[in-house]
């Protein structure tokens, strides 16, 4: 039976082939192995601030590239990222987890070894509730064939998956062995077919036609596949709040975010009056439905997405998303009607005015102006991510913990997004609340010379909490975050409460390429952004 290298060495072999050039994580002595492996490998290893971030920037770098991964000891670390990766779960995001463990001697002999918490299959069976797939390397003659499988239902699922290796594993020879079986899913054609022709016929009957596309798109990588159905039909397309950025939002044919009664007033109309809705890669979450507030028929819509189209009231099972759009751009009469140009010109903003207090909806505005297509935005949770629905960015250019709405996910996701694509510039929205919980790693970013730009939206607490219930509990502590480069390292700092200082930040901000800046915006605490006015006009009346 031939044998390879090391069991760990292979691990750090089969992820660099899939993409994974960067390894996040917190060292151990569960892993310091493995972490001795990682210095001697291609891949390059990330230390973080904390376990929790690590994997929020694993999360941000595999929707960059596809897939990533995070490294961390047993129970303290492995328990840290729980919390990232059921987030990671939630939103289809494939960070594979690599857990050190005590040794397989060591757990037989059943010693009170530190960092234990019961069983030795605990953590295992945690990790099983939030993951696609997993697997304990402590056989052999087994691991790299569960290496494989494990890795291969990351890619097909776009889920995380968990390794764990015990330390005395690590430099232990692997055998090869015949592949486990793994059958990538397909589509049964004969479904296909039919829910093809079934759509086209809805199609060239509808007089206002409108497409929805969400978060399955990206995480498929079906954006140019969805842009040339759009062209070919001149559709108009309509996003969720997950699926933001599924398309170029300067595009002819964009609509806007339609979230029921908290998205784009253009996008409610053109959803609501429309005789044919087509939703792709949607998932009907409380956040894209605008906490249902949604209006769409059933008798009128047609839903693709999770393996399986369903047209009105019929079903059509095993019908891959991939394959259900390329068939119908491929069967799709090109449009010969003039197309539509359904968004409204751009208004000239008056910007600064002097004195002037920084309005969120002016904030929001000037922000605009700044983004260019190398520029992508980065959302944490609260005002600054439902402000984000007026930011128009380009393509595959805004990523947010939108669904499961983690506070503090957008600065160490920044830090995965810029390793993973470092032609890219982040440009971070956080509040001050969400960027005391993990803006630590601003400090990794700055020792990168990574060079994104932070807004924090300085309203003096929690704001998204206030509106649906204000008490002293949503008070937190005042930061100067302008003058975190004194105990972070290289960081430019700004400060901003009316117009002009913004506008001289921004500048500032623009011109320094060479490290992170970060600009402390003051706003007014009653001064949310209109959607998450109405959103917590909802949620109040349910407390």
């Amino acid at each position: 039976m031939p044998h390879y290298s090391s069991i760990g060495h292979y691990l750090l072999t089969r992820l660099y082939d899939n993409g994974v050039h960067h390894l996040f994580g917190v060292p151990g002595d569960y892993i310091l192995r493995f972490y001795q492996q990682i210095y001697d490998s291609p891949i390059r290893h990330i230390g973080t601030t904390r376990e929790d971030t690590a994997a929020f920037a694993a999360d941000g770098y595999a929707r960059c590239r596809g897939l990533s991964a995070v490294a961390v000891t047993y129970g303290v670390g492995a328990l840290n990222v729980v919390n990232p990766i059921a987030g990671a779960y939630a939103e289809s995001s494939p960070v594979v987890i690599i857990s050190g463990a005590p040794g397989v001697n060591e757990q037989r002999d059943d010693p009170l070894l530190h960092h234990r918490f019961g069983p030795f299959r605990f953590q295992r069976e945690i990790f099983e509730r939030i993951t696609c797939a997993s697997a304990v390397l402590d056989d052999p003659y087994t691991a790299l064939r569960q290496i494989d499988r494990v890795l291969a239902a990351a890619r097909e699922y776009s889920k995380p998956v968990y390794i764990e290796i015990p330390r005395d594993r690590v430099e232990t020879e692997g055998f090869s062995m015949p592949p486990e079986s793994f059958v990538a899913s397909g589509s049964d054609a004969a479904s296909l077919q039919e829910a093809v022709e079934e759509t086209l016929q809805l199609l060239s009957a509808a007089t206002a036609p409108v497409l929805i596309a969400g978060v399955e798109i990206h995480r498929r990588g079906l954006q140019q596949k969805l842009r040339e159905l759009v062209d070919l039909g001149q559709l108009p397309l309509a996003a969720t709040l997950t699926g933001k950025s599924v398309i170029d939002e300067h595009h002819p044919y964009y609509l806007g975010i339609y979230e029921g009664a908290m998205g784009s007033v253009l996008a409610r109309a053109r959803v609501e009056q429309a005789d044919l809705v087509m939703l792709l890669g949607v998932t009907l979450n409380d956040v894209d439905s605008g906490i249902y507030t949604a209006k769409i028929d059933a008798n009128r819509m047609i839903r693709a997405s999770l393996g399986e189209i369903y047209i009105h009231h019929h079903r059509y099972p095993r019908v891959l998303l991939a394959d259900y759009v390329a068939a119908l751009r491929d069967r799709l009469t090109p449009s010969i009607e003039p197309g539509l140009i359904p968004q409204a010109a751009d208004e000239e903003l008056a910007f600064p005015l002097s004195g002037q207090p920084i309005k969120l909806s002016r904030l929001i505005s000037r922000l605009n102006r700044l983004l260019t297509p190398e520029m992508v935005v980065v959302s944490d949770t609260g005002d600054c991510l439902f402000a984000a629905i007026d930011l128009k960015v380009h393509e595959s250019n805004f990523i947010a913990n939108a669904f499961y709405t983690s506070m503090g996910f957008a600065v160490p996701a920044a830090l995965g997004v810029q390793a993973a694509c470092p032609e890219r510039r982040a440009l971070i929205l956080v509040g001050d609340g969400a960027f005391q919980m993990t803006g630590t790693e601003l400090s990794t970013i700055a020792r990168l010379g990574l060079n994104p730009i932070v807004v924090v939206f300085n309203n003096r607490g929690y704001s998204t909490e206030r509106f649906i219930l204000d008490g002293p509990f949503n008070d937190i502590s005042l930061w100067r975050f302008e003058r975190l480069g004194e105990v972070f390292g290289p960081l430019a700092g700004f400060e901003a409460g009316v117009e002009e200082e913004l506008e001289a930040a921004l500048a500032g901000a623009l011109a320094v390429r060479d490290r992170p800046s970060i600009i402390n915006v003051h706003l007014e605490p009653g001064d949310p952004s209109p959607g998450m006015r109405r959103l917590a006009e909802h949620l109040g009346n349910k407390i």
